[in-house]
C-alpha cells in the first residue's frame, strides 16, 4: 500500500477563547491524499472546506484553533511544527491557490517580483536569476508575452491572468502538495475550463498531489480521482469520483447531485424541479457519528 502524502486524522477545530471551545467548526474530519493524486473536497458554503485547508497551511487566525487530531505530511505532524518551520514548508513543499487572486496578490508589487520572491525565499536564488525564473514560470502557465507581463501590477491583468499568476507562484518550487481553494470562482465558463485544464496538466507533469476544494460538483468530477463530501463540519461521505456520482450513499450527497441542473432533463410538464436539501438535516447538533459514513482509506496508487 502506498503511504499517504497527507493524512488528516480526526481533525477538530473550533472557536476558542480563554482555553474554552465556544463553538465546534470541524468535528473529526479524516481523509488521506496519496502522492500525485487529485482529491476533491466538496460541500456547500460554510461546510468547513476552506478552514480545513487553512488548518493544513497553518494559516488559521484567532479565535479559530485546532482542538484535536493530527495533520500528517510525509509522516510528520504539521501541528507540532514551530511557526518558523511552518514558514519554510509553506509555499515550498505545500502551496496554495487562493479563491480570490486580487486579494491574495500584493497590489503594490509587480507580478514578476512576487513570483521571484518565491525563488529567493525558498531556493536562495539571486535577484536577477529569480526574475528570469519568474518569467519562465509565467510562460509555463501560458501567460502571453511573459517578459512584458512580469512588469505588470495585478490590477492591470484580467481575473483569468491573475489566477494564472497565482498558479505560477504556487508551483514555482515544485511542491509535493497543491491546495486549490475554489480557484475558478468568479471566472467565466471558458476561462474556468482553461484554468482547470492548466492545473490538471501542470500537476500531472510534475507529479504534484492536489487537494481541490469546490462547491461545484462538475468541476470536481473533471479533475479529481476521489471525492470527500463535507456538511456541517463533518466528512459525510468519501468515494472514488465515478462511484460517488453513480451511487451516492449519503442522503446529503444525493441531495447535492439532485440539485444540479441537467441539460435536456425535463419532467412531463416540460420542467424539472431541483431537489431542495434545506431540511435533510435541520439540526446540526443531531449530526453524530451515526449520521455519516466513515471515509475509506485509499488502497494504494491513484484511482
Amino acid at each position: 500500500m502506498t503511504e499517504a502524502l497527507l493524512d488528516v486524522r480526526d481533525l477538530r477545530l473550533g472557536v476558542v477563547q480563554k482555553r474554552a471551545t465556544l463553538h465546534a467548526i470541524l468535528k473529526g474530519v479524516s481523509f488521506q491524499i496519496l502522492p500525485g493524486e487529485a482529491y476533491g473536497l466538496v460541500g456547500e458554503s460554510g461546510s468547513g472546506k476552506s478552514v480545513t485547508s487553512l488548518a493544513i497551511m497553518g494559516l488559521l487566525g484567532k479565535p479559530l484553533s485546532v482542538t484535536g487530531g493530527a495533520l500528517l505530511f510525509k509522516g510528520q505532524n504539521l501541528l507540532d511544527l514551530s511557526k518558523r518551520e511552518m514558514r519554510r514548508l509553506r509555499g515550498n513543499r505545500i502551496a496554495m491557490i487562493f479563491q480570490e487572486p486580487m486579494t491574495a496578490l500584493n497590489p503594490l508589487a509587480t507580478v514578476g517580483r512576487q513570483i521571484a520572491e518565491m525563488y529567493m525565499l525558498h531556493q536562495g536564488k539571486g535577484r536577477q536569476e529569480a526574475q528570469e525564473l519568474a518569467i519562465e514560470a509565467l510562460a509555463s502557465v501560458r501567460v502571453p508575452n511573459p517578459d512584458r507581463r512580469a512588469k505588470d501590477y495585478p490590477h492591470q491583468m484580467s481575473g483569468g491572468l491573475r489566477q494564472r499568476v497565482m498558479i505560477a507562484m504556487a508551483l514555482a518550487c515544485d511542491p509535493d502538495l497543491l491546495i486549490a481553494d475554489e480557484p475558478t470562482t468568479a471566472l467565466d465558463v471558458t476561462v474556468q475550463a482553461e484554468v482547470l485544464r492548466l492545473i490538471k496538466d501542470l500537476c500531472a507533469e510534475r507529479g504534484t498531489a492536489v487537494l481541490f476544494i469546490s462547491h461545484d460538483l462538475g468541476v470536481i468530477a473533471s479533475i479529481c480521482q476521489r471525492v470527500g463530501v463535507m456538511y456541517a463540519g463533518c466528512l459525510v461521505e468519501e468515494n472514488e469520483t465515478k462511484a460517488l456520482f453513480q451511487d451516492p450513499r449519503h442522503e446529503y450527497t444525493r441531495g447535492l447531485l439532485g440539485a444540479l441542473p441537467q441539460l435536456g432533463s425535463r419532467s412531463q410538464n416540460g420542467r424539472r424541479r431541483l431537489v431542495d436539501i434545506d431540511s435533510i438535516i435541520a439540526d446540526r447538533s443531531k449530526l453524530t457519528e451515526t449520521s455519516f459514513i466513515v471515509p475509506r482509506r485509499p488502497q494504494g496508487g491513484q484511482a
